[in-house]
């Protein structure tokens, strides 16, 4: 799985490239379109980075005109990160060549073997989740 995973990213990083996006600024993207208006802090979570990290992940997207930040209204301190409207055909753009390069991927299985891989993926990701939570409450 660890192979995999590395060659497709090695694969999708090549392939984003000629939109302007690493793949580490796809996922801070695709992050944010789900969750616009999260904070630095949880988005360096939910790319499990620094703090300082993300920041400066931020500050190349908001230099290239993807992002912008907005002080959060409940917090002075806090900066919340939003898409522009710049950001939104390069998120497109990207979605296609994601969903090309799993095409590619998933070519010489059947739907059946498909929806099986899914499922089994699934279940290993729910089983490493649970197992998670448990191991978090149970050290505090």
């Amino acid at each position: 799985m660890a192979d995999v995973t590395r060659l497709m990213r090695r694969r999708f990083d090549e392939r984003a490239r000629t939109t302007g996006a690493t793949g580490t600024q796809w996922r801070t993207l695709k992050i944010l379109e789900r969750r616009e208006g999260i904070n630095q802090g949880q988005l360096a979570e939910m790319l499990e980075v620094e703090p300082i990290t993300a920041c400066r992940m931020i500050d190349r997207l908001e230099e290239s005109g993807l992002v912008e930040r907005r002080r959060d209204p409940g917090d002075r301190r806090a900066w919340q990160i939003y898409l522009t409207d710049k950001a939104r055909p390069v998120l497109a753009e990207l979605h296609i060549t994601a969903a090309t390069m799993i095409e590619e991927l998933l070519q010489g299985l059947s739907n059946r073997q498909r929806e099986e891989l899914i499922e089994t993926l699934g279940v290993m990701r729910s089983n490493l989740t649970i197992g998670n939570e448990s191991n978090e409450a149970a050290n505090g």
